[in-house]
């Protein structure tokens, strides 16, 4: 029996094969599309969970208010994780984590990247997996370093390198007492290839017991069973209690974040963490569902736009006995064959397409064939997918009267409102939600790139102050400048880029208790800073230690720091930092210096009694970029050769600041193509539905005289009532979504009203493109074959 109806299926959808390619293709197309955002969701998902201890483990936050404004931050201060470690019995470890570079040397292979410091417990806490050592004595050893699988291969050529040595910038042997596997990409250390001891913080200054300076990231493991709430409530205040007896007291408290939020709530609002990538899973999810849903639709229009075609196959198997039921699988059957066809196609699609989709979300998904999970999965999706979208024409067919049908007075409904116009409407509300999306979004992008950064980044490069280049400085910078490399020199602590760092406790003549909570950003900077980075100068000078040699303590502000200190005159006003007492040089205008979508920060530049982790440079303009970095080479390899020559364009650095919001873009562009292009399929399903209604209509008209243009606009119409429809139930729709998304911005646009304009005019005349070749092959069609039988 069920076979017989499979076969009835296939060859009804052989039959018709235009009708079976249109469906199979929009399915597979909203398959494909769907696959691809599950496996990014998925990943997104699994982000950070991947660790043996991932249920608990949590990441020390810091919170405080500044300038009445409660804020919250990933740093801590070095004291901290002991404490936790030793005050706490809920705690079974806790370490303290940060990122340094350093040249690593093994024989003729040199390689110059970042890897971390931790504390020895780093491996029993993460439970990452060895290939060789002892996760509990691996960082015990404080000549040793542990490896990731691919540094060994880089390094040794082989991947069990425990017992080899290596050299750690030219001067400080190290030996491997473990290699570990390759950190999976859906964790955030998976850029990380080394991991070496604490100790070598202490080899050239004392232990960090500051309970002030944040200036490390904690993690913590807790027992079985602890809860984080009441965790949280005991420990928040173990920085208030450390402080307390000393001469610097702080409110600084801390909470723990349980690691299977670190990736979906990792943004701060208001001194929570509330958001963060939940966002994104949330809105790519909503859009792998409009997809799918709109795939769905054309079916059931593609469907019912054959009802007459088939009322008399109804009509005949009714009267020769075949009851509801019978015909409700015959039209199910029909749908999920259809449905495996378009899923298997999904499949090539999705594994021709999947290289393009992970350089534009940056990952390297692939899809599970080998999980027998993911097969069930399908399978259940092929059944889901087809009972949905065969459900309304398999009731609607099944429900046509025999005797109608046979006496051919089956009539359809010609009013404004039925179920298959309804859908028309629902998918393009969402395509139409859609596309002002990614117009606000590429907006938004488009608004903040824009933004004056208030220095200029063309042909500005820096390179990090490694090995020999500190010691050599003086001589780099001069001979930068005589070889004609570069316009101008200076050094800094901190990137334009990338930022430096910030800080409160300043006091100035006029300032209350309450400005010491004030949070300034700073950068430390050398002579020459604004000649070398075209950041504007307001009054007063550049710091000189050349030409003034008490600029050791000298001091920038920026105009939002003038601002927010309420100096009056600023030039020559002594702040103090602690016993500190540093004297204001010169004000600059405000540039960027951390996120394009937030206000200026109030900034300090500090003078050379700072440190220095940077080389800038301005290259000379008079010759090619290519020739500059060659004799740039040449420099920084004679006097530091054993470190390879790395540098950076702060323009490309910069422009990495918008490539999350980019990606948004990218991904909702392209699934906003999709969503059209499937949508699309929908209206042309309804025009092949009503010119087929409608054909005898057109033949009197035709046969009255009625031009081919007034009968194509005739049908036109009708669809372009339901586009209009649906942009106005999108549009405000659209406005409150993305009026809510960029609340999250301080420096946003506004959705003015050529955002719609836009939409309405791409959504029209999509329709019109859509609908035209079915209204003018109606028009052009001879009247004769459609009256005939009148």
């Amino acid at each position: 029996m069920i076979k017989n109806y499979f076969k009835i299926a296939w060859r009804n959808l052989f039959r018709n094969k235009t009708y079976a390619l249109i469906n199979i293709v929009g399915l597979a197309v909203g398959i494909a599309a769907t696959m691809l955002i599950a496996l990014w969701v998925q990943n997104e998902l699994n982000y950070d969970r991947i660790y043996s201890t991932t249920d608990r483990l949590g990441q020390v936050y810091s919170s405080d208010s500044f300038d009445g404004k409660p804020s919250i931050w990933s740093s801590t201060p070095g004291p901290l994780a002991p404490a936790l470690k030793a005050d706490y019995p809920e705690i079974e470890d806790a370490v303290r984590f940060t990122k340094n570079t350093y040249l690593l040397t093994a024989g003729e292979k040199k390689i110059n990247i970042e890897g971390a410091i931790a504390d020895p417990g780093f491996f029993t806490v993460f439970g990452l997996p060895f290939i060789s050592g002892n996760a509990a004595t691996a960082l015990t050893n404080n000549s040793g370093i542990v490896i990731t699988e691919k540094l060994a291969v880089k390094l040794f050529g082989i991947p069990d390198a425990v017992g080899k040595t290596l050299l750690l910038d030219s001067n400080d042997n190290r030996m491997v007492t473990a290699v570990i596997k390759d950190i999976p990409e859906n964790s955030r250390f998976h850029d990380l290839e080394y991991i070496l001891p604490y100790s070598i913080l202490l080899k050239d200054e004392p232990e960090n017991t500051s309970w002030t300076a944040n200036n490390y990231k904690t993690y913590v493991l807790v027992k079985p069973g602890v809860k984080w709430a009441s965790l949280n409530a005991k420990i928040e205040n173990t920085i208030v209690r450390h402080t307390k007896d000393s001469g610097n007291p702080t409110p600084t408290k801390i909470l723990l974040h349980p690691a299977n939020k670190w990736r979906l709530y990792s943004k701060a609002a208001n001194g929570k963490l509330i958001d963060g990538e939940i966002s994104n899973v949330w809105r790519m999810g909503r859009i792998a569902i409009f997809i799918l849903l709109i795939a769905c639709i054309n079916f059931m229009n593609l469907s019912t736009a054959r009802s007459e075609k088939r009322a008399k196959e109804v009509g005949v198997r009714k009267v020769a006995g075949a009851g509801r039921a019978s015909l409700v699988f015959q039209f199910l059957s029909e749908s999920i064959i259809l449905t495996f066809i378009a899923a298997i196609l999904a499949l090539l699609l999705a594994l021709c397409f999947l290289p393009s989709f992970n350089i534009l979300v940056g990952k390297s998904l692939s899809i599970p064939y080998f999980n027998p999970v993911f097969w069930l999965l399908l399978i259940a999706f092929i059944f889901i997918t087809g009972i949905l979208a065969g459900s309304y024409p398999a009731f609607f067919l099944s429900a046509f009267q025999p005797i109608k049908v046979l006496k051919g007075t089956l009539k359809s409904t010609h009013a404004f409102f039925n179920p298959r116009k309804i859908l028309v409407v629902i998918q393009f509300t969402i395509a139409i939600l859609l596309i002002i999306s990614t117009i606000v979004i590429k907006r938004q992008v488009a608004y903040a790139q824009s933004r004056d950064s208030g220095f200029n980044k063309d042909n500005l490069v820096y390179t990090a102050m490694d090995g020999e280049l500190k010691k050599h400085y003086e001589l780099v910078k001069q001979e930068l400048i005589n070889s004609g490399v570069a316009t101008a020199v200076t050094k800094s602590m901190g990137s334009l880029a990338n930022g430096g760092s910030d800080g409160w406790g300043f006091s100035w003549i006029g300032s209350t208790k309450a400005d010491e909570k004030l949070d300034f950003a700073w950068l430390s900077a050398d002579a020459d800073f604004l000649a070398t980075t075209g950041v504007k100068l307001v009054a007063g000078r550049d710091i000189d230690i050349y030409q003034y040699p008490t600029d050791s303590t000298a001091i920038i502000l920026n105009e939002q720091a003038v601002k927010t200190m309420k100096l009056q005159n600023p030039i020559g006003a002594i702040i103090r930092n602690g016993e500190d007492e540093l004297h204001v040089v010169g004000i600059v205008k405000d540039f960027i210096l951390g996120s394009p979508y937030e206000p200026i920060q109030p900034l300090m530049i500090m003078g050379p009694s700072s440190w220095f982790n940077y080389i800038n440079y301005k290259l000379n303009p008079n010759n090619t970029v290519a020739q500059n970095l060659k004799l740039a080479e040449g420099i920084f390899k004679k006097y530091n050769p054993t470190y390879p020559f790395d540098y950076k364009f702060t323009d490309e650095e910069y422009q990495l600041k918008f490539e999350g919001e980019e990606r948004m873009g990218a991904l909702s562009s392209l699934f906003s193509g999709l969503t059209i292009f499937i949508a699309c399929l929908g209206l042309f399903a309804l025009a092949a539905y009503t010119t087929e209604q409608r054909r005898k209509e057109i033949g009197v008209r035709k046969v009255l005289g009625a031009p081919v243009l007034g009968v194509a606009a005739l049908l036109s119409k009708d669809f372009l009532k339901l586009v209009i429809i649906a942009f106005f139930i999108a549009s405000p729709i659209a406005w409150w979504v993305m009026n809510d998304w960029l609340s999250a911005y301080e420096y946003r646009i506004a959705i003015g009203w050529t955002v719609f304009l836009t939409t309405g005019f791409i959504s029209v005349a999509i329709a019109i493109l859509t609908v035209s070749f079915q209204a003018i092959k109606a028009a052009l069609a001879n009247p004769i074959k459609s009256l005939r039988t009148e």
